[in-house]
């Protein structure tokens, strides 16, 4: 059932959005400031390429205070609009039956986007 998932996803969107997450991922590692953005956005485009039979998970060994600060300059900056984005398209496909599983990977897809560091994907 993930395998028929992921390729719905593909084609309904799953790809230009993994496009557009590893364009910005190389733009970001133009810079060195950008390069552990760019590394987040890389992370995201893979789980976005194949959500369905993935979760995300929380490194509780993570880097600590630096990783909350990254946290905290990637919300203000991107996150919580990409965050937002996916909480929209989350509500508008729970309006139908056939939506609701993609609802789901858009909103776990939230929550990655909002806070990525410190979290790995499975």
């Amino acid at each position: 059932m993930n395998f028929i998932g992921n390729i719905i996803w593909l084609i309904f969107g799953g790809f230009i959005s993994f496009i557009q997450y590893m364009l910005a991922g190389f733009v970001l590692c133009l810079t060195i400031i950008g390069i552990p953005f760019g590394l987040q956005c890389f992370k995201i485009a893979f789980f976005i390429l194949l959500p369905f039979g993935r979760e995300i998970r929380h490194m509780p060994s993570s880097v600590g205070c630096l990783s909350t600060i990254l946290n905290i300059i990637w919300a203000i900056s991107a996150g919580l609009g990409i965050a937002l984005t996916h909480f929209f398209f989350g509500l508008l496909l729970t309006l139908t039956i056939i939506g609701i599983p993609f609802a789901r990977q858009h909103f776990k897809l939230m929550s990655l986007a909002f806070t990525p560091f410190g979290k790995e994907v499975h």
